[in-house]
């Protein structure tokens, strides 16, 4: 288990303590053992790529301890989150989880080695 960051209330500050996601092709949540959802490393989802990553680090699973870490890493867009539900799926994720939410895996997938 890696060690948690220092939460602040913004969420570009936890994001400057999070571990890089160069060679992240994507993330992949996965209930028992199908995926239910993949967050893609693409413009707009790099910032919860890169937390999710970094709750797989800390938590190894997405419980609700780990969803309640997460969602004080997204400082400020967790407020939005809940005053807008479905603004921002990744976010809705953790308060589900958070609220009593079936546990998920986490599953990090590397970017292919490009072939010499």
């Amino acid at each position: 288990m890696a060690a948690m960051i220092e939460v602040g209330a913004a969420f570009k500050d936890n994001l400057q303590q999070m571990p890089p996601i160069d060679g992240v092709e994507r993330i992949d949540l996965i209930d028992g053992t199908a995926v239910i959802a993949s967050i893609e490393n693409q413009p707009g989802k790099q910032g919860s790529l890169a937390v999710y990553q970094y709750l797989k680090r800390t938590f190894d699973i997405l419980d609700a301890r780990a969803a309640e870490h997460g969602l004080a890493v997204f400082g400020e867009h967790t407020a939005d989150a809940r005053n807008r539900p479905g603004a921002h799926p990744n976010i809705d994720r953790l308060l589900a989880i958070a609220a009593g939410g079936v546990p998920l895996r986490i599953a990090v997938i590397a970017m292919p080695t490009p072939r010499a």
